[in-house]
């Protein structure tokens, strides 16, 4: 009997806005049907679940599947901090004690597609290519989450005209508050600051970015009525990528 393909199983971070969760579950769906189409001959059972506020979280998600089907851990997070590093890990170390072979994958970002969208994302705000931008990130108390939101910075700069700042929301510093107004003092008499939202989805970080008044304040990745395809197909790449190290 061939073996049946690990497990998809599909973490997101979890939230209290029924926008946010409309908005992830839409990805996963979209993740589920496009996994089908990917590999038709061997599809795998897909999962979804949270490491916070939300339920079911991975120890009851793990114990909807067969024994011993081995599974991967898909983080819906932009960047890996406490929850990849420490949550996450313990959760498969816990599987793996109890006979599941479980990997844990990369986070969604860094990833080149994610600009794509960002940038699509300002463009639906009405941001201007000359107005200076704010990344706003969640924020982070690990440091290569930190590092790593830095460079989705650096790659936004890279990609366009528009002089581009970041500004964290929590745990880092700048915050978006003090980044917004430095983008304002730099950019002189008539600045509109526009705020690229590095967020996965709606929800208490979007609301915070909104509530520090960028002039322009793009939506989340995710909409609850529009999953990006880029954000579809990472998410099927950093499966394959961990299947292939079974």
């Amino acid at each position: 009997m061939t073996q049946p393909p690990p497990a998809l199983v599909a973490v997101s971070h979890g939230t209290s806005s029924p926008e946010g969760r409309a908005a992830v579950r839409g990805l996963y769906d979209a993740v589920a049907a496009a996994a089908a189409e990917r590999w038709p001959d061997a599809v795998p059972e897909t999962r979804l679940c949270h490491v916070d506020v939300e339920q079911p979280d991975v120890p009851a998600t793990f114990a909807t599947l067969p024994a011993g089907e081995p599974a991967v851990i898909v983080p819906l997070l932009l960047s890996a901090g406490y929850h990849v590093h420490v949550d996450l890990a313990r959760a498969a170390a816990d599987a793996r004690a109890g006979g599941r072979e479980v990997a844990v994958a990369d986070a969604l970002g860094p990833d080149d597609r994610l600009i794509d969208v960002l940038r699509r994302r300002l463009a639906e705000a009405g941001a201007r290519e000359t107005d200076p931008v704010v990344l706003v990130v969640a924020g982070s108390s690990d440091a290569r989450a930190v590092a790593a939101c830095r460079s989705v910075r650096d790659a936004m700069a890279a990609a366009s005209v528009a002089d581009v700042s970041i500004g964290f929301l929590s745990a880092a510093a700048p915050s978006v508050p003090d980044a917004i107004a430095a983008a304002r003092r730099a950019g002189g008499d008539g600045a509109r600051v526009a705020a690229a939202s590095y967020l996965l989805a709606p929800g208490y970080f979007q609301d915070l970015a909104a509530g520090a008044a960028p002039d322009v304040l793009a939506a989340p990745l995710l909409r609850p009525d529009d999953t990006p395809g880029e954000l579809v197909e990472i998410v099927l790449d950093r499966y394959a990528a961990s299947v292939s190290a079974f």
